[in-house]
């Protein structure tokens, strides 16, 4: 069993904090195209939601995965995709390598004061020219005696305008693009470092999302996170919670936006009866909600190898692809019930229908995730099996 008394414990502490703390504000924050990072992120901090999986000498309460997976699925009751999104750049996309590799030193540095909510952080991989293509990216760190010396750009950098520092994919070296990166911890304060401009999103309004340039950024080598050259590694391990987080994280936003469309055309009257009344409608929704247990079901079996100590690149790229291709479908469907009102933007369902598209892009595309079951699959041109 993944959850126990333990779990429902700080489950009903979040519930509590998101309904006074974060809700009531959510419809601001999408006005203002941002939220307070460092006010929410040090009451949240204080209350021990930034680290539950994260090492006690650090600040953390040293659980299993499944506490963040149990987060992540709570988060989805915010009533937009921004601010979730936000946190769990913070707790399980920028963070876990830091956590499983960094030095002690590193550490209390970065990790501490990101746990405790002092520090907003960012995780920079994605480039203008290298979005899900990880392999690709141009930015180098380059060495100097001991320091590395930055030059490059990233793009899409979510809590970007915000963060205090940034968990940096950079080329470190000539040799295989596999081999030749290195994940470093910038502090954004850094000279020659510039927040070029605050992106104007679809969707996910209230997070921030920057794009940021790199001129000739000094940084100690001690910065860098674990060995030189295994930043891709560390990365593509750290990917496995991301998107696992993305996929937990639709969860109730998904259920959050059946009840209010039952509630809506329930109340809803066409050609003398309920919208729900008729039979495309209420079976569409029944099969909505099928297919969100089935997520459900695919993202705990997930957890429970990776609190196991498994592999489970597999199965969290399977519910990622899912979780993208299911919010499309779900939103589309729910919003088409709504009518007129759904073209609106002060409806739940628009915010739904314009924040869960980005599902299928941030964190590897869906065709990024279909190539990677293919490969595993043995089915990928050039694969083994299919050579």
């Amino acid at each position: 069993m993944l959850f126990t008394a333990d779990h429902d414990d700080i489950r009903r502490s979040l519930q509590k904090f998101i309904a006074n703390e974060i809700n009531p504000h959510v419809d601001d924050w999408e006005k203002a195209d941002i939220f307070p990072a460092h006010e929410l992120f040090k009451k949240m901090g204080s209350l021990g939601f930034l680290g539950l999986n994260k090492p006690v000498e650090f600040g953390g309460s040293g659980l299993d995965y499944s506490y963040a997976l149990m987060m992540a699925e709570e988060l989805g009751a915010i009533t937009c995709g921004g601010v979730p999104m936000a946190i769990g750049v913070q707790t399980d996309m920028a963070t876990p390598a830091l956590a499983r590799f960094g030095s002690d030193e590193v550490r209390r540095e970065f990790l501490s004061p990101s746990i405790s909510g002092d520090y907003v952080a960012c995780i920079g991989v994605s480039e203008p020219g290298a979005g899900s293509d990880v392999a690709s990216i141009k930015t180098q760190a380059r060495s100097d005696g001991d320091d590395y010396v930055i030059n490059g750009g990233k793009m899409w950098i979510t809590n970007g305008t915000q963060a205090d520092w940034i968990c940096l994919l950079a080329n470190t070296g000539d040799g295989p693009v596999h081999r030749n990166k290195s994940l470093i911890c910038v502090p954004m304060k850094s000279k020659g470092v510039t927040v070029a401009r605050k992106l104007d999103k679809m969707g996910m309004r209230s997070s921030d999302t920057a794009q940021i340039f790199f001129d000739n950024v000094r940084v100690p080598k001690r910065n860098r996170i674990g060995e030189e050259g295994k930043g891709f590694t560390y990365q593509m391990i750290q990917f496995q919670e991301e998107r696992l987080w993305g996929a937990a994280a639709c969860l109730k936003a998904h259920e959050y936006i059946i009840d209010q469309t039952v509630a809506y055309t329930r109340n809803r009257k066409a050609f003398g009866k309920s919208i729900l009344d008729n039979q495309v409608v209420h079976f569409k929704l029944a099969e909505m909600q099928t297919e969100v247990e089935l997520l459900r079901a695919l993202i705990y079996r997930a957890g429970e190898q990776l609190v196991a100590g498994e592999d489970v690149t597999r199965l969290a790229t399977m519910a990622k692809l899912k979780a993208g291709r299911l919010g499309r479908e779900l939103t589309d469907a729910c919003l088409q019930y709504w009518g007129g009102m759904g073209f609106t933007n002060e409806t739940p369902v628009s915010r739904a229908y314009r924040d869960s598209r980005l599902t299928s892009i941030g964190g590897g595309a869906d065709e990024v995730m279909l190539m990677v079951l293919c490969k595993m699959m043995g089915t990928l041109p050039g694969s083994k099996g299919n050579s």
